[in-house]
């Protein structure tokens, strides 16, 4: 397979990502009043853990002293999207002050539109030629991660999750020509698992297509051992930047550890062994490689059996059925399609009509057969891992918009040539299909969505997770909080105080004591407040967890917060207007 061009004027990439971040954040202002611009919980957590970087926490301390008050709980995050972001902060504090943290949250996510555009087109060139150049950058703005993921207010590491996978992808494709792209391969695959283990499945597939690449060529040897050796490097420098030396044998599933520092190292050392062996066959080649696949996952499941239970195996199996499973991102593609179409066909139509364009020329272009099996490879693991949860789709969908741009490039180039109303029709329906807004749009009108729970909750006077919803709490000394798991975050980040839940499973004690807190009976629920010491309660009367769960106590705080009958050691201390309702405790 010949070289292909793949250069972005830059012109035309710049142009693309000012027109897109200029009607984001035009989007993001108009409705600022209204909609918080840190509206996931997540963002508010990764923004409090940039605080706390800046104020001195220590680059291997990971535990969030206010949250699971007074205890603390480590989280599973990476330093290496604090640091960036941390730098960016202090740079913006010296100009912006006070307002330092809204800039960001415009300035970071529309940063890295800029790398999102760049490497779909690359792809987009790569597969369809230059025809596909326009549609590669045109398509991500209209894609429904764009959308989610790089607009104002996603500080985040999803959306670096997602850049890493489809560097990974082009430089595996490369590599096809030009070997020393594994080595990119290596590095990007590295990264990713530093930042997240959610890019495991892709990672997986890399791995999977250099041992492909070899088994049918030879010529790919050098390819596969420099991704190996590149691989298993990043990855023990992930490990080494991750954990601190005295952790660097213990065995986590949740988050970069020894277990994935092993299976790279191992993974590299059977890649580097595979390049040295002088077989000509590619059954041979088969052969060892199914050989050495089996010994690294034998060492690997001698080192550590858990890993066939998954990330979540120390969960308490509460939490799995009672949290875990109703969170909206963990559920499965099906469960998530039955309860509103739109977003599941929104990220899945433009994976399958890549993945048919794929399949499509693999079978009619032999030349170009190669490219095409390992770009469907990586579209089939990112299909498979959101059929099983939903929240793959991050990761998956940017996969296939590169493709999609082809599927453009190959309809506008059959039009161009017949002028048939054919053709004109498929340049139509593949830029529709591959564009996951629009996708969305026509699903929402066709199929009425049921009703939802509300993502930005409001209380009686505005938006619970507004900062001026904050104001008053904000200028309280530090008390340790009570309140509804999704709203610790936000509390976090806008007050000094400390909060027992936000949704994190290493804070597995901090989510029971919330859970019991409001569904258990009343006196279960102040004996928590007594043993964590706790001064206040703080709720967003909309909040889904305000409701109660199915089996909660006929005298749980839910309940008796619907009937208006909360017993008097709760005294109401919240301010006319204000969307939080906040009791202090009175003590015995």
């Amino acid at each position: 397979m010949a070289a292909t061009q793949t250069r972005v004027p830059l012109w035309s990439l710049g142009l693309v990502w000012a027109l897109t971040a200029a009607a984001y954040a035009g989007r993001a202002l108009y409705n600022s009043a209204t909609t918080p611009l840190f509206v996931d919980t997540d963002d508010a957590m990764r923004l409090n853990e940039v605080h706390d970087f800046l104020k001195g926490q220590n680059w291997f301390d990971l535990v969030q002293h206010r949250l699971n008050t007074p205890y603390g709980a480590e989280l599973h995050w990476s330093r290496l999207i604090d640091l960036p972001e941390a730098t960016l902060l202090w740079l913006l504090r010296l100009v912006a002050g006070s307002g330092a943290d809204a800039v960001l949250g415009y300035v970071w996510p529309l940063l890295l539109l800029g790398p999102l555009l760049w490497l779909t087109a690359k792809l987009a060139l790569l597969l369809g030629g230059r025809l596909a150049l326009w549609p590669g950058l045109l398509l991500p703005p209209f894609g429904i991660i764009a959308l989610t993921e790089f607009v104002p207010g996603r500080v985040d590491h999803h959306s670096v999750q997602a850049l890493l996978t489809l560097a990974m992808l082009y430089c595996s494709l490369s590599a096809l020509t030009r070997p020393r792209f594994a080595l990119g391969a290596g590095v990007a695959a590295g990264a990713a698992l530093a930042i997240g283990i959610e890019g495991l499945p892709l990672v997986a597939a890399a791995v999977l297509a250099f041992a492909l690449m070899w088994v049918a060529s030879a010529r790919h040897a050098v390819a596969l051992r420099d991704f190996g050796l590149s691989f298993a490097l990043a990855t023990a420098l992930a490990l080494a930047q991750g954990v601190p030396p005295g952790r660097w044998l213990d065995l986590r599933l949740d988050a970069i550890s020894a277990v994935y520092a092993a299976a790279a190292l191992l993974g590299g050392l059977a890649f580097l062994g595979l390049s040295l062996l002088p077989l000509n066959a590619s059954p041979a080649r088969l052969g060892a490689a199914l050989l050495a696949g089996a010994v690294v996952v034998g060492l690997l499941l001698a080192i550590d059996p858990a890993i066939l239970k998954g990330p979540y195996a120390a969960l308490d199996p509460w939490l799995v059925s009672h949290w875990l499973a109703n969170i909206s991102e963990s559920q499965t593609w099906l469960l998530a399609f039955r309860e509103d179409p739109v977003y599941p066909l929104a990220v899945t139509v433009p994976i399958l009509l890549a993945l048919s364009l794929a399949v499509w020329r693999a079978v009619r272009s032999p030349a170009e057969r190669p490219i095409w099996l390992i770009y469907g490879l990586f579209l089939v693991v990112g299909l498979a891992v959101m059929v099983v949860q939903i929240r793959g789709g991050r990761i998956a969908t940017p996969l296939a918009v590169p493709g999609g741009a082809a599927l453009v490039a190959a309809a506008w180039g059959a039009f161009a040539a017949h002028k048939r109303v054919l053709p004109a029709l498929g340049v139509l329906v593949s830029a529709l299909g591959s564009a996951g807004i629009v996708v969305a749009a026509a699903v929402a009108l066709i199929v009425p969505s049921p009703p939802t729970a509300d993502t930005t909750p409001a209380g009686p006077g505005g938006n619970c997770l507004l900062p001026s919803a904050f104001a008053d709490l904000a200028g309280l000394p530090p008390e340790r909080v009570m309140a509804p798991i999704d709203l610790g975050s936000h509390l976090l980040l806008f007050t000094p105080h400390s909060v027992v839940g936000a949704p994190y499973h290493r804070n597995q004690q901090g989510l029971l004591d919330t859970f019991h807190f409001f569904n258990q009976p009343i006196t279960v629920a102040r004996q928590i407040l007594a043993e964590r010491g706790i001064g206040l309660v703080v709720i967003c009367p909309s909040m889904s967890e305000i409701r109660g769960m199915t089996e909660r106590a006929p005298d749980s705080f839910v309940t008796l917060y619907a009937a208006n009958r909360l017993p008097d050691w709760l005294v109401d201390q919240s301010l006319p207007g204000s969307p939080l309702r906040i009791y202090s405790i009175k003590t015995p």
